[in-house]
């Protein structure tokens, strides 16, 4: 009961394409390789994507380099 040899792969990837066929299995592969570069682009972050269509000094544009320093109160605090 140990690993698979290469003929029982050999063997197992044969009944596979006799069952689904080359045709289906290339569509297949091209399906599974633009869902995973669609995967991919969702994954990147902001910083990764180009700024388009916004103007300078909007807030979802990220300024790197700089600290900013604030405070935190609870909601009761700012309320008084």
């Amino acid at each position: 009961m140990g690993s698979f040899s290469i003929w029982h792969w050999l063997i197992v990837l044969l009944v596979v394409v006799l069952v689904f066929g080359t045709k289906k299995l290339g569509n297949l592969g091209k399906d599974m390789g633009s869902a995973i570069k669609g995967f991919k682009e969702g994954m990147k972050t902001e910083d990764d994507k180009p700024a388009t269509g916004t103007a300078p000094g909007t807030p979802s544009q990220q300024i790197s380099g700089q600290t900013i320093e604030g405070e935190v109160k609870s909601k009761s605090e700012s309320k008084v």
